[in-house]
């Protein structure tokens, strides 16, 4: 699958970076711009999500090969690696598969562990399947403005950060009218796939993912990694270091921008 990317900088190396699930390489552009004078940064759309294709597959075999397509059509060798949530388990799908292409891994406030046991998962973690639903429902026919569909969804998600984050998945169609640019069906049709975790056991029983240096990044405020989570990483990324950004939530890149560029920076040591 051709992904549709943006690229910033000119200077070597390539880092590429892997939006999360409802996100797109809009969400990235400032962390790619700020970090595209050490960098030629390239930001995908991974299938199903911004202006990439469609497809009713939406698992991580399909995600890696993607990331490995574009890599070769760019003529990338070897890269940096930072991917958010579901971008984050891709790159370290990426890095299961061809660990020798990878000059560094950061995953942004995602474990390799799986996420389907929503009760045991983060709060909003649990809230994936309920904002489909409210996304789904809302009847596009009758939404004249942003505003229509921001009440809409408010009637089942009351965060106004959230429903701001997904709407940006919002767009007008010729003749004036709005849909989702996110492939919804596939999504909720794949949830089981996106929640799936990396085999800790056969993975640690073979030494690892090794080559590379890999960061964890936590939000301060996020379930998604958590410190017990430490040991499984470390099985399976045995070189992984952990830091954690006060004041950040799940969606750090958003929320602590200036903190994550230069936990970034140091990890990479520029």
């Amino acid at each position: 699958m051709e992904l549709f990317f943006r690229k910033y900088g000119e200077a070597a190396p390539p880092l590429v970076i892997v939006h999360g699930l409802y996100g797109s390489s809009d969400n990235w552009v400032s962390i790619a711009r700020d970090l595209a004078d050490r960098f030629e940064v390239f930001v995908v759309d991974q299938r199903n999500h911004g202006q990439s294709p469609h497809s009713p597959q939406q698992d991580y075999p399909s995600m890696r090969e993607d990331l490995c397509e574009f890599m070769d059509q760019q003529g990338i060798k070897k890269a940096v690696l930072i991917g958010h949530s579901m971008g984050g388990k891709t790159v370290m799908s990426f890095a299961e598969a061809w660990p020798e292409r990878v000059q560094a891994l950061v995953s942004v406030d995602i474990a390799p562990k799986s996420y389907r046991n929503l009760a045991l998962a983060s709060r909003t973690a649990a809230n994936h399947s309920s904002m489909i639903d409210a996304m789904m429902k809302v009847d596009l026919s009758k939404i004249q403005s942003r505003e229509d569909a921001d009440e809409a969804l408010a009637q089942s998600i009351g965060s106004e950060r959230i429903r701001s984050f997904l709407l940006k998945n919002l767009r007008r169609v010729d003749g004036g009218a709005f849909n989702w640019r996110i492939n919804l069906e596939a999504i909720s049709g794949n949830l089981e796939a996106i929640f799936e975790g990396m085999d800790r056991e056969a993975i640690s029983g073979q030494g690892g993912i090794t080559g590379f240096p890999a960061l964890f990044i936590s939000g301060g405020d996020s379930e998604y990694i958590r410190t017990m989570d430490h040991q499984m990483i470390r099985d399976i990324f045995p070189t992984a270091d952990f830091v954690s950004i006060p004041g950040a939530g799940h969606w750090v890149h958003a929320e602590q921008p200036d903190l994550l560029v230069k936990t970034i920076r140091y990890f990479l040591d520029i």
